[in-house]
């Protein structure tokens, strides 16, 4: 018997999706007849809106719209004929080729658009007005995700760099926690030392000197760092950590980057930090970034036993 590599879809996450399609379609209103309070169904209102906002030079003919949209060429073609009768939409000659027709609104279909797409983004305004700043950041980071994990969403994800939110440092420690657990097998004791540090950044937090970037990508946080004093002339990086779900995409190198062009506007010399040969690809920025290997030591730590490593960058 042949073995497939792809992983069996267990009912539960079948029952979820379906349970939040369910919920989608009442939230937007989409079973109703009418949206908006319009004389307007769904699929009315989806191909109005493709047609709007295809580019001057780039109107879609029926085929392609019903690629675009994955609708039954029939269902697609009655829709389009109520819209015609309705002046909404005209169909026109390609200028570049006659035998192709383009679908376009009408000047009575452009106004009818722009009052129906006035009044949807007054529906999402008021959804998302009982949230907070970071719940709205949550929610439409999720929605990004669903639709990049489904084959949808922006492929070039971008994430941004922020002062530490209340909650940041607790997730900070867990998640260093959990990702040296999870990849290289370190026990509890690994995220008391994290928990140790992040108190003390807390406690002796001197702006002045030190700073902690959090990388949030997608609405979720995804990476850390913080710069703290060791001396007057001597910063210390420290916790550096970037989640699997953003790896790839240079977040390591730009934290290692922002701490050191901090470093250098607050006047310190040079930068160390202590690490463990095994962080292979935390080393790789390290050295990338002008880091050299001052002092070796092994110890056991953490549930194993490690050769932890200090490495120095001149400023």
């Amino acid at each position: 018997m042949g073995t497939s590599s792809t992983l069996a879809v267990e009912p539960g996450d079948i029952a979820e999706v379906r349970r939040f399609n369910r919920f989608h379609t009442r939230l937007v209103g989409a079973l109703n007849e009418h949206l908006l309070a319009s004389s307007y169904s769904l699929p009315q209102m989806r191909v109005l809106y493709e047609i709007a906002t295809a580019a001057p030079d780039a109107a879609p003919s029926a085929r392609e719209l019903g690629d675009v949209l994955r609708v039954d060429t029939g269902y697609l073609s009655r829709i389009i004929a109520g819209l015609e009768s309705e002046d909404l939409l005209e169909r026109r000659s390609s200028p570049t080729n006659a035998k192709r027709l383009e679908l376009r609104l009408t000047d009575h279909g452009m106004a009818e658009f722009a009052k129906l797409n006035a009044a949807s983004a007054e529906e999402v305004r008021t959804l998302l007005e009982p949230l907070s700043a970071t719940g709205r950041r949550q929610l439409v980071g999720a929605m990004a995700r669903i639709r990049r994990l489904l084959g949808d969403g922006p492929q070039n994800r971008t994430f941004i760099l922020r002062d530490p939110e209340p909650g940041d440092l607790g997730w900070i420690t867990h998640m260093n926690g959990r990702i040296y657990a999870e990849e290289y097998g370190w026990d509890w004791t690994f995220e008391a030392l994290v928990a140790e540090i992040v108190g003390r950044f807390a406690r002796e937090f001197d702006p002045q000197g030190e700073k902690c970037w959090v990388a949030e990508l997608e609405g979720q946080v995804v990476g850390s760092v913080m710069v703290v004093r060791e001396d007057e002339e001597t910063a210390k990086l420290r916790l550096l950590w970037v989640d699997e779900a953003a790896r790839g995409l240079g977040l390591g190198r730009r934290l290692v980057e922002e701490c050191l062009r901090f470093a250098r506007a607050r006047g310190y010399r040079r930068m160390i930090l202590w690490t463990n040969d095994v962080l292979v690809s935390a080393r790789r920025i390290y050295q990338a970034a002008g880091f050299e290997l001052i002092e070796e030591e092994r110890h056991r730590s953490f549930g194993k036993d490690l050769v932890g490593q200090v490495w120095a960058r001149v400023l």
